[in-house]
């Protein structure tokens, strides 16, 4: 039987937690956790293994039968709260989640993300935006991508404005954050040694060659440089090549989130076509 669940009806100790999760780094980070809502982020969450550490729910409604199964399968206490301090949590004043799930934060650890022949990764460089950030790791879940690394001071994915933009693409795609550039060139080259051809791809205006040019079929890194200075003088030096994404209309430069894509998707093309 499961054990019964723990009202909160104060703003307590307890949810004073789930606040500093939502709106401090350096406290979600302490806490090893993260807040997460929506019906496919928690699903996929699940599916994908994640532990839940405790499950939040609306006490004065009606729950959906989804919602009930979570709070049967998370295997995580319960709490049964106020519509008003979910909405609180929820971020929301209008469609108040029904759920909200503390996850645990996986290890920030290079070896999550799987290398083969057929590697295709994404490095995104102090990323200032969690909004981008978020969608990077929407659009390398959709084509397929092994993983993302966040390097150096930048924007946190467990920020719940990340953990929303990626719909729920964070907890497919193996997300790893380092402190700088140096160690994930350290980790290529010992996937390079261990028979893995990885190669350093970034992306600029005046790149040595468009994009759909390369040749993207082999295992590849893409780099993607900070949304308002580009890549670092790091990044810049590692690279093995530098593509443009050739544009006709008056923009001069992509978002970020949507140059990551274009890009995934040309290596997605040229894979399939091979």
């Amino acid at each position: 039987m499961s054990p019964a669940p723990r009202p909160v009806t104060t703003r307590n100790a307890r949810f004073q937690q789930w606040q500093a999760m939502l709106a401090n780094r350096t406290k979600r980070q302490r806490l090893g956790g993260f807040l997460v809502q929506g019906v496919r982020p928690i699903t996929i969450a699940l599916e994908h293994g994640w532990y839940a550490e405790a499950v939040l729910y609306d006490a004065e409604r009606e729950l959906s039968s989804w919602a009930r199964q979570v709070l049967e399968d998370a295997g995580a206490p319960r709490y049964a709260l106020s519509a008003e301090l979910m909405a609180e949590l929820g971020e929301k004043t209008e469609d108040v989640p029904e759920l909200i799930v503390e996850m645990q934060m996986p290890r920030d650890d290079l070896s999550r993300i799987r290398v083969g022949r057929d590697f295709l990764g994404v490095a995104f460089d102090r990323p200032s935006s969690p909004g981008n950030l978020g969608s990077i790791i929407r659009s390398a879940d959709a084509f397929g991508a092994a993983g993302v690394i966040v390097t150096g001071h930048a924007a946190d994915p467990y920020d719940s404005a990340a953990v929303r933009a990626s719909t729920g693409s964070l907890f497919a795609t193996p997300t790893v954050r380092v402190s700088s550039p140096r160690d994930v060139l350290a980790w290529v080259r010992a996937r390079r040694e261990d028979g893995d051809p990885i190669q350093i791809l970034g992306t600029d205006e005046n790149g040595q060659a468009e994009v759909f040019d390369a040749d993207l079929t082999g295992p590849t890194l893409l780099v993607i440089g900070n949304e308002t200075s580009g890549l670092s003088t790091t990044w810049r030096e590692a690279v093995d090549l530098m593509v443009s994404i050739p544009m006709t209309g008056s923009a001069s430069s992509l978002n970020a989130a949507n140059a990551a894509s274009i890009v995934l998707y040309e290596a997605t093309r040229q894979r399939l076509r091979s």
